[in-house]
């Protein structure tokens, strides 16, 4: 019902900006009849060379209809915008209900700031209330198109007026307002030399709008490049989330283990000040640290029993493995820098790369230290847990070989204050941990680009 009143009253708002037209019209209008002739191709061109983004439709013809509001009359004015809508519909056919909003808002108006310019008396003004008096016009005939699209569009598709106003009329102000300065140059110059203005006002509508029209296909090709950048990337992480997952059904000791070190690194990188990016960077490697364990054979993975030198060889390839699968997302390079040295010590000795000291990343040394405490202290581990204290004398006596001997200090710190227990026996905080769901979404590591 509210759609048919819309329509309704928008074919009543085109008829009554016809009937104005005729009624207002004088002959004086259309006179010189020069001004007439060379908007009309301006018009054409206008509308010819338009694009449209995702954000919004570029054309000169809202430019062209101002000047014949200010130079002309109502009936040119709206002449000149039917011949834009004519061309407009015959570059992209619209449905039935899109036709009439555009008939609607492109008749109105013209008819508004033809009848503003006689009521301001602008055609008898002086140079400096003129320029004024159109670039007003220019505004409140801008506000009204925008206003005969919105409101019928609010009613009809439930999107409130007000977003609308903050998403699509304000940011384009600045440009209007280049527009209208513009507008009103072009207009004074024409009031002062004629005909010469016109010649002046083709050459820098063309120039204007088809260097813009390549600076924003440009811009529509990098939205769309962005588009399928990020749709593959969410493919991607969502492979690894499927991945993390399937790790989990087969070894749910490991899968928990990693979500648990990932909630320990973040709490020491919160602690020492790091900021909610970096946090979220430690935390993902966390999650992943151990990724490149889903390649292990299940003889390995699910062992009961002591480790040969052949199947350690294999164990200590997992920091590569992980890192080299993680790097092919794009953006989650840093995270894969990190998973590649977690197994790295303070004295050197550790793997792949024999790092030392400060040369590990510091989120590495973060995870070495989380890896350290969860495995000696989780309940589901291979090994009988020990009680947190004993964890702690380990981490310190450890300290300054393999682990960064301050950030030890700032998590035993950290557990004196607070209880970062982990349940390993559920899946609760596993899938807190996890919630991969929201990365997918977010595709949430600005970061790492």
């Amino acid at each position: 019902m509210a759609r048919r009143s819309v329509f309704a009253l928008q074919a009543a708002l085109f008829v009554a900006a016809i009937t104005a037209a005729v009624l207002t019209s004088r002959a004086s209008d259309w006179h010189p009849i020069g001004l007439v002739v060379g908007l009309l191709p301006l018009m054409v061109l206008s509308e010819a060379l338009a694009i449209e983004t995702k954000s919004l439709r570029l054309s000169g013809g809202f430019i062209v209809v101002v000047l014949a509001t200010a130079l002309l009359g109502p009936a040119p004015a709206l002449a000149l915008q039917m011949v834009a809508l004519t061309v407009d519909a015959i570059r992209r056919p619209l449905p039935r209900d899109l036709r009439l909003a555009n008939l609607c808002s492109g008749s109105v108006y013209p008819i508004v700031g033809a009848l503003l310019v006689r009521a301001l008396g602008l055609p008898t003004a002086n140079d400096l209330d003129f320029a004024l008096g159109v670039f007003a016009v220019f505004f409140v005939t801008n506000t009204v198109n925008f206003s005969t699209i919105a409101i019928p569009f609010s009613i009809t598709h439930g999107v409130s007026l007000r977003k609308q106003v903050v998403t699509a009329f304000l940011p384009m102000l600045p440009a209007e307002a280049l527009a209208g300065a513009l507008t009103v140059t072009i207009a004074v110059t024409y009031r002062a030399v004629g005909a010469t203005a016109l010649a002046a006002l083709f050459i820098v509508l063309f120039l204007f709008q088809v260097l813009t029209r390549e600076l924003l296909l440009s811009q529509r090709r990098a939205e769309e490049l962005e588009t399928r950048s990020t749709q593959l990337a969410s493919l991607q992480v969502g492979v690894l989330s499927a991945m993390l997952q399937t790790l989990s059904l087969r070894d749910r000791m490991t899968a928990r283990h990693s979500a648990a070190v990932a909630r320990y690194a973040r709490a020491i990188a919160a602690e020492i000040g790091c900021s909610e990016i970096e946090q979220e960077l430690v935390h993902t490697a966390g999650l992943l640290h151990d990724i490149g364990k889903f390649a292990f054979p299940d003889r390995i993975l699910l062992a009961n029993r002591k480790l040969d030198d052949d199947d350690w060889n294999i164990v200590r390839t997992h920091p590569y493995q992980g890192a080299r699968l993680v790097r092919r997302i794009d953006g989650y390079g840093p995270v894969a820098e990190i998973i590649l040295a977690h197994h790295e010590r303070i004295d050197g000795r550790g793997y792949p790369r024999g790092l030392v000291g400060e040369e590990i990343p510091i989120f590495a040394r973060m995870i070495s230290i989380a890896d350290t405490y969860d495995v000696m202290t989780a309940r589901d581990s291979y090994r009988t847990p020990v009680p947190q204290a004993e964890a702690f004398a380990e981490l310190r006596r450890v300290s300054g070989a393999q682990l960064d001997g301050d950030l030890v200090e700032v998590f035993i710190g950290i557990l004196g204050r607070r209880d970062l227990t982990f349940q390993h026996t559920t899946d609760a905080d596993f899938e807190h941990e996890l919630d991969f769901d929201r990365r997918v979404l977010g595709y949430s590591l600005p970061l790492a680009a």
